[in-house]
């Protein structure tokens, strides 16, 4: 506004000077066509052209470069808005592309646990232990008693072999039953063979023990002295707890006292949580 008020000032300052000059101006006429001084009229009509030239620099702006003026204004606002459209462009292009979220999901999957295989659970759970003793039945075979060995052919529990196959190859494994016959202990070799557990390459026919008392079995693996042993008979487990570094009793029931070196499970797929 003050800028305003200024050149209005000047305007008025100089249509004052304009009107005058154009007095003056007639006065000299008069008087040089009264004097007829040919020079002084040149230099009047010099002083008159520096008069108009003067004018025409001082003169305000026309209403076409008004309007002119006006319709730049809005193209200032399109270059704010170009500008801010550029931000945003520039705000988006900073920020992180899907190529950047799809790394960070690779390095997701990359950090996170990954399941240790059985071996390896077979290898935690055994402690380093490398000579293992198991009994057969209950825990090997679905039969649980000599008497039914007798009677039925012996049958490899499915859920087992792969634990099984494991301990053989990762353990110097021996197996060992208390048999009532000749014709039991085949049945039992049978049932191994064509689990497949002879021909994994970690056991032989020759490592599978057969007694004809319980108390056969305890001299089997006391003579062996494995670093674990795996029973079903609580008896047995609590005789051998004096000379075996670990046992693994393998019951439905969970016996109130046992020696800290005795485990339980249910089964011994279980123990080493294969299902």
């Amino acid at each position: 506004m003050a800028e305003l008020s200024s050149k209005e000032e000047l305007i008025r300052l100089i249509k004052r000077f304009g009107s005058n000059l154009s007095v003056k101006l007639s006065s000299l006429f008069s008087i040089l066509f009264q004097t007829q001084n040919f020079r002084s009229l040149s230099a009047i009509a010099g002083f008159a052209l520096a008069v108009i030239f003067s004018w025409k620099l001082l003169k305000p702006p026309s209403e076409h470069h008004r309007r002119q003026r006006k319709r730049q204004t809005p193209a200032a606002g399109n270059s704010d808005i170009g500008t801010s459209s550029d931000s945003q462009l520039i705000t988006s292009g900073t920020s992180s592309p899907p190529e950047d979220s799809g790394a960070q999901n690779v390095d997701n999957e990359f950090y996170r646990p990954v399941k240790p295989t059985l071996e390896q659970i077979v290898r935690q759970k055994l402690g380093g232990g490398r000579k293992v003793t198991c009994r057969l039945l209950g825990i090997i075979l679905e039969e649980s008693s000599p008497e039914e060995l007798q009677v039925n052919q012996a049958t490899v529990r499915s859920s087992v072999v792969d634990v099984l196959l494991v301990i053989i190859n990762y353990c110097d494994l021996y197996l060992m039953e208390r048999a009532l016959d000749e014709e039991s202990e085949r049945k039992v070799i049978v049932a191994l063979e064509d689990a497949g557990v002879f021909t994994s390459g970690g056991l032989i026919k020759d490592k599978v023990l057969f007694c004809s008392t319980e108390n056969g079995r305890t001299s089997f693996v006391r003579q062996l002295e494995p670093d674990w042993h795996i029973d079903s008979d609580p008896e047995i487990v609590s005789q051998l707890a004096r000379f075996i570094k670990c046992q693994l009793h393998i019951s439905q029931v969970k016996p109130e006292k046992m020696a800290s070196n005795v485990f339980t499970s249910a089964s011994l797929e279980q123990f080493f949580q294969c299902t």
